[in-house]
Parts: C-alpha cells; structure tokens; sequence
C-alpha cells in the first residue's frame, strides 16, 4: 500500500505545475521568442485598431509561426507531460496579459512606439529572419526557466538574450 501511494504522490508531482520544466534548447528559444512577437503584434493590433495590418503578418509568415507553434507544443510536451495543455495556455495567457500591462503602462504613447513593428516585420526580405528580429524584439517572457549546456544550473530569463546565449539559430 504504502508503494503504491508513494507511487501515486510521485506522478502526481511530476505532472504537476510545480514540477521543474526541462532546459530550453535552442530550438525552444527560438519558438519562445517568435510567438512573443506574434503576441506583441496582436495586442498592438488589437490596441492601435492594426487588425489589417496584424493579419498580413499571419498571412505572409502561417507556415513559420505554425512551425514555431508546433515546437513550443513539443517544449511543453516534454517539459509537463500531461499537463503541457494548460502549461502552455498558462504560458499564452501570461505574456499576452504581460504585453497589454506594458501598453497599459505606456498609454497614449503605447500605439506609437509599437505600430512601427507591423513595417519592420513586413519588410524583412526573408522569413528566415523572423527568428533573429523575434529575438532582438523581445520583450519579458512570463516564464523562467533554465538553458540547456553551460551554465543550465542557473535560471535565465528566456527574453535575456545574455552572450552566453547561442546567436546560431535552426533554419
């Protein structure tokens, strides 16, 4: 009896929210910071009236923020287990609360300083530069969590782009 609830407790724990995620791996920063940026641009579009503008980004980069999709499916997949869902909407839920309190904070000024992403992202020549301009955009990530190889012991915010951090990106 006492196996077997000593059994329970321990998947209980590991499939809990409270239970450490995995490393990020490259790959996982990389989605992490595209769909930042994908949130960043809906909130000013919902803000600043830019729904048109919001929905040609989707349009001309579908095929990588579906990618990107699916690999932060994959990081929460491997990092929660059955619990990934409601990590993941957690995670989507926080950093779109997080980008509309930094438009709360910037007020009147907010529309201005973030209407100009819509051009720049637009006029990337390729989408292989989403990733690094998603990374230079990057704003506070509602998630700390350690990166994979040197220095995985210590917690790094996923919007520190520090030098230890990989400027190689998959593509």
């Amino acid at each position: 009896m006492r196996l077997v609830l000593s059994s329970l407790l321990a998947a209980t724990l590991l499939s809990s929210p409270l239970a450490a995620a995995e490393c990020l791996r490259p790959t996982d920063h990389v989605a992490m910071d595209v769909i930042a940026l994908k949130t960043q641009l809906m909130v000013t579009a919902l803000t600043c009236q830019a729904d048109e503008r919001y929905n040609a980004f989707i349009r001309k980069y579908q095929p990588d923020l579906q990618r990107e999709d699916k690999s932060l499916n994959t990081y929460f997949s491997r990092s929660y287990g059955r619990s990934a869902q409601k990590q993941r909407d957690d995670y989507v839920t926080n950093l779109a609360n997080s980008q509309s309190q930094t438009g709360l904070k910037q007020g009147s000024a907010f529309c201005g300083r973030n209407l100009g992403a819509f051009d720049e992202v637009m006029a990337l020549k390729t989408s292989a530069e989403l990733p690094d301009y998603a990374a230079g955009r990057a704003g506070q990530q509602p998630i700390s969590v350690s990166t994979c190889g040197a220095g995985a012991a210590e917690p790094t915010r996923t919007a520190a782009h520090s030098p230890a951090r990989s400027t190689s990106r998959r593509r």
